[in-house]
């Protein structure tokens, strides 16, 4: 077998594995040597896992995609975003979250700033690359996770929603500051960001907000449990602050008639 066979066995070995098959590289070369299989034969081997492995992969995203909430209709990607409109010094610094590199370092993210300057957009398109990559995520909005935390208390379920909240690698509550919290779930939500500061595997949680961390405060009822729960999300963060026009309405159309009986408009 020649140099390109033998990255082959190697390359299949690795898609075995993914396909949770039990054959190593090793294995297989000695099975094509054994058999006098010749170079075409390996390529094509190689061929066919490389399909299997491929449509695993798809298979597995797509997964990833319906258990994460995040909508698919008009997916917000990183591809879709428009980062010509930032300015600034640090203007890069949104187009670099695509890296991810935020999960290794177990960084959370806050996006801040008006209606319509991309905060949603921007959290969803990490979102939507950390399923690609096969990372589990979790999209909602704050009012949902508020409504989820009372049902669950309602229900005897408080451990459950805790622990799927700890699950996702990826976990990204939007429009925070839109509704009040009550005093237990305000607690309930301190005990996921707590258990998520815990956590070992790379994980993320991002917030977006249209309001600035210092009124949150306004909207839960447990002062303690608030600052508790915001001193273990900003001990490993990154903070973005958005300014200027809201994105939306660039689809608007004004036309003005004037109305009014035709010839008195002739005349004047």
């Amino acid at each position: 077998m020649n140099k390109d066979a033998t990255l082959f066995f190697r390359e299949i070995g690795v898609m075995a594995k993914d396909l949770k098959l039990d054959a190593t590289a090793e294995e297989i070369a000695c099975f094509a040597q054994n058999n006098n299989l010749s170079y075409d034969n390996v390529y094509y081997i190689h061929k066919l896992f490389k399909l299997m492995d491929e449509k695993k992969r798809r298979h597995i995203v797509e997964m990833m995609l319906n258990l994460s909430r995040l909508p698919m209709k008009h997916p917000c990607t990183f591809e879709s975003f428009d980062f010509t409109r930032f300015h600034g010094h640090e203007a890069d610094e949104p187009e670099n979250l695509q890296t991810l590199s935020m999960l290794e370092a177990r960084q959370n993210l806050l996006l801040v700033g008006p209606q319509g300057v991309g905060k949603t957009h921007l959290a969803m398109a990490i979102g939507h690359k950390c399923c690609e990559k096969g990372l589990k995520t979790y999209f909602l909005k704050a009012s949902e996770l508020n409504d989820k935390f009372t049902a669950a208390l309602l229900d005897g379920q408080r451990e459950k929603i805790i622990r799927r909240l700890i699950k996702p690698t990826c976990l990204i509550i939007d429009e925070f500051g839109y509704c009040d919290f009550d005093k237990e779930n305000t607690r309930l939500f301190f005990d996921v960001v707590d258990r998520r500061y815990s956590k070992d595997a790379p994980n993320t949680m991002i917030l977006t907000s249209n309001v600035e961390p210092d009124k949150w405060i306004d909207f839960f009822s447990d002062e303690e449990a608030l600052k508790s729960a915001m001193d273990r999300f900003f001990d490993q963060c990154l903070v973005i602050s958005l300014h200027g026009n809201s994105y939306r309405g660039s689809g608007r159309r004004k036309i003005d008639i004037h109305v009014g009986d035709q010839l008195s408009t002739m005349n004047n």
